[in-house]
């Protein structure tokens, strides 16, 4: 999966190990670069299938942050970040036709399938 950080503060504070220990501390930095690196080897969100299962617990956000998803790292912070579309990478959208709303589980599956460039957006508690 492609993941990419667009807010320039944040990707600065993830670039390498030295930078994540001085912002993050030594055991939240090497939590992050795990994630970041299991983020980068899945060929789509489904390989986080199902939402919650460990170790990393990876779930879409509910209210305000509906579309925000969520990896943990060390209690309580979360690894958060949001789908980035095919358009908004820049290629050329494909003409599809409707494709008919599926319902429940395997809908919600097949949406984290095409799930495969994410945008780091921020690490925080998002219980507090």
């Amino acid at each position: 999966m492609r993941v990419i950080i667009s807010n320039n503060k944040l990707r600065k504070s993830l670039e390498t190990e030295r930078d994540r220990t001085k912002t993050f501390g030594a055991d939240m930095a090497k939590k992050i670069a795990m994630r970041i690196s299991l983020l980068e080897e899945a060929d789509s969100l489904a390989d986080f299938w199902p939402p919650k299962s460990l170790p990393e617990r990876c779930h879409e956000l509910q209210g305000e942050r509906k579309g925000t998803f969520s990896i943990d790292l060390k209690h309580p912070f979360r690894l958060l970040f949001i789908p980035v579309e095919e358009e908004q990478e820049g290629k050329e959208a494909e003409s599809k036709q409707p494709v008919p709303e599926q319902q429940g589980a395997d809908a919600e599956l097949d949406r984290w399938r095409s799930i495969k460039t994410v945008d780091i957006t921020s690490i925080e508690d998002t219980h507090g």
